[in-house]
């Protein structure tokens, strides 16, 4: 491979978990009256933080956004997640081919927090790919669109940037990989490719079979 290091996000890239944590968040928000369709939940909090959309949710429901009601809410989504998470299609075989090719040069770099992420891995086998290398944007002075938690995966690996390739499949999270310095592949299994790579990435792909063949 022509890559040193391979940073792979995990929601939606790995396990397909942001239709179960979306239906959670809409649910919650419902209770305090902000309505809103599945498309627009979408829309509005892929690839961020819930607590980074506070002034937008304080605004829509009219209430606080308190620590109690994160903490409910990751309760039901933890919840959720065990009860129906999958893993994405053909991405067990992706990261254990990179995984053996890179002597296990991979990492996780994920702008969820670790609980979530680690769940996840495990629910769906693939913590062991990752072990000692998941790395959560909470525990980051940014978390995505900004690049911290790419930089800290490549430090951690000791892999120059411009070295490293990353996995994402939200605007937001290729805007973190390129402002890393990280070469970018986006999947994008439904959707527009030319917004991603307008952004710059170097390439869109709809199959995670497909990554193998691309990062060689």
């Amino acid at each position: 491979m022509r890559f040193e290091a391979v940073l792979f996000d995990c929601d939606g890239v790995l396990v397909d978990s942001e239709p179960i944590v979306n239906g959670v968040l809409r649910a919650m928000l419902a209770e305090r009256g902000w309505v809103l369709s599945e498309a627009e939940c979408m829309r509005i909090f892929i690839g961020r933080m819930v607590r980074d959309e506070k002034e937008r949710i304080e605004f829509h429901t009219g209430q606080p956004l308190t620590e109690a009601w994160l903490a409910s809410f990751r309760e039901r989504r933890n919840a959720a997640l065990e009860n129906e998470l999958r893993i994405v299609a053909n991405a067990q075989a992706a990261v254990h081919a990179v995984h053996e090719r890179l002597d296990a040069r991979i990492a996780c770099a994920s702008g969820a927090d670790r609980h979530k992420v680690e769940l996840q891995l495990r629910k769906v086998g693939l913590h062991d790919y990752f072990e000692g290398r998941i790395f959560s944007g909470h525990e980051m002075p940014r978390s995505k669109p900004h690049p911290d938690v790419y930089l800290a995966a490549a430090a951690a690996l000791a892999a120059p940037p411009q070295r490293c390739a990353v996995v994402e499949d939200t605007l937001i999270g290729a805007t973190a990989g390129l402002a890393a310095g990280a070469t970018v592949f986006a999947y994008v299994p439904q959707g527009e490719a030319g917004p991603f790579l307008r952004a710059g990435v170097a390439a869109v792909f709809s199959d995670m079979a497909q990554l193998p063949g691309l990062l060689a």
